[in-house]
């Protein structure tokens, strides 16, 4: 349900609509706006009485049930879109965000000298893997805590946030120590224990696509993590498995036109795992700026023949530079768009 209370509704008169649902076994989440305060029910209960109850209490303008599965990242919850602030950046804001970086951190010099090319270049964020996933069990794992602390000096010598990916439970809490944002993986998309851990942390949860997950699927899981307790999800499109083999996956950039319909959370492209090829990254995402995603998520090496992993999807760093050049006439149109749209304040 929703209930949107009247412009100059009371403390008093809030509190006791927010008493009132809760009586009835629904969960509480507020959005304070500007000028009124929007409140969200889940849960299972007897909706038609209590709509009616509320619609009844002093300060209250209208309640109506949530028709989509997932209630509280939906439209229907939410008509403005999410902006979430990282280190002095705003995703979902005015400013298209490029997060870039490799894959896996692998030595101090190779973290340290991709994260100043891609500051350099005008990337706001670092990606980094210090614990990775990998098909095989014989391939480099990541440098873990080691890799955590090679972030953080990148932190230190740049200024950039920190986007690192966690994969368990029991390493939130560490990975939180030293990642400014929490990527969740697509193969972890549907690891509920994970997302409800996600939920209960202050950080931002970067969600990526699972590799088969559909758009529903995706909108489900960050449902979890809103629903408990965490409202700050970025949402991520990397590329869905396919009958195709010209490309590691098929970039479904219609999701993020699709995307923007359904929620108001921010939605990032990840062209380098949805193409596999370094010479795609770049006309993709041109593509993503012009079909109105908040960004990129990059993969970025000094030397991309000799990284440990994704070494043919990852941009060398003068390829990175003129992708972000050629981006520029894009992101005009960008702004156009979003103005046009009342997304963002010019």
């Amino acid at each position: 349900m929703i209930i949107s209370m009247k412009p100059h509704a009371t403390k008093e008169q809030i509190d006791r609509v927010r008493e009132r649902i809760e009586q009835f076994g629904y969960r509480v989440h507020s959005i304070q706006g500007d000028e009124r305060v929007v409140i969200g029910a889940v849960g299972v209960g007897d909706v038609t009485a209590c709509l009616e109850q509320l619609e009844a209490m002093p300060g209250v303008e209208s309640a109506v049930r949530i028709s989509a599965p997932y209630k509280f990242v939906s439209r229907e919850f939410r008509q403005t879109r999410t902006r979430i602030r990282v280190n002095g950046a705003e995703i979902g804001g005015d400013e298209f965000i490029v997060i870039a970086g490799p894959c896996s951190v692998e030595s101090e010099e190779q973290i340290l000298r991709t994260a100043e090319a891609v500051a350099r270049a005008g990337a706001k964020m670092l990606r980094g893997g210090a614990y990775k996933p990998r098909t095989s069990p014989y391939e480099f794992q990541g440098m873990e805590e080691a890799g955590l602390k090679l972030l953080r000096k990148a932190k230190q010598a740049t200024g950039l946030a920190i986007v690192t990916e966690v994969m368990s439970e029991s390493d939130v809490d560490l990975v939180a120590e030293h990642a400014d944002i929490l990527q969740i993986g697509a193969r972890n998309m549907q690891n509920f224990s994970l997302l409800k851990a996600l939920g209960r942390t202050t950080r931002p949860v970067l969600l990526k696509r699972g590799m088969s997950s559909t758009i529903r699927e995706l909108l489900m899981s960050a449902e979890y993590i809103v629903a408990h307790g965490n409202p700050h999800v970025v949402l991520c499109e990397r590329g869905i498995r396919t009958f195709e083999t010209a490309t590691r996956n098929t970039c479904d950039l219609s999701a993020v036109a699709v995307l923007n319909e359904l929620t108001h959370l921010p939605v990032l492209v990840d062209p380098s795992h949805a193409a596999g090829r370094r010479s795609l990254v770049p006309p993709l995402a041109r593509a993503a700026a012009a079909i109105g995603a908040d960004g990129l998520l990059v993969e970025v090496h000094p030397a991309p023949e000799n990284a440990i992993s994704d070494g043919a999807q990852s941009l060398a760093i003068p390829e990175f530079e003129r992708m972000m050049r050629d981006l520029v006439p894009y992101l005009r149109l960008w702004r156009e768009t979003r103005a046009a749209a009342g997304d963002a304040t010019m």
